[in-house]
């Protein structure tokens, strides 16, 4: 992990986010010799049409199944929204 300054920053700010986009490498920015941040590439991250590709892969309930697993879901929840603060 490289450090830098916030001066070296300032000054090169182009080379340095070069190096976190192009190498996905992380820099540590220090001020008064204390690390006071840190660049590096974003978190990797799916789309909505990435996260559901795979459920097609799962069979559908028939209507009895659906019913019996939401009848085990609720276990011995009530049926119902209540106030917490009641």
């Amino acid at each position: 992990m490289e450090s830098v300054t916030a001066t070296d920053l300032a000054r090169n700010t182009r080379e340095i986010l070069e190096k976190v986009a192009t190498h996905g490498q992380t820099v540590m920015v220090e001020r008064n010799n204390m690390v006071v941040a840190q660049i590096g590439p974003p978190q990797k991250t799916m789309t909505v049409r990435q996260a559901l590709s795979g459920l097609m892969l799962v069979p559908t309930l028939s209507v009895s199944q659906a019913n019996k697993w939401l009848t085990d879901s609720k276990g011995v929840f009530e049926e119902g929204v209540k106030n917490p603060w009641e």
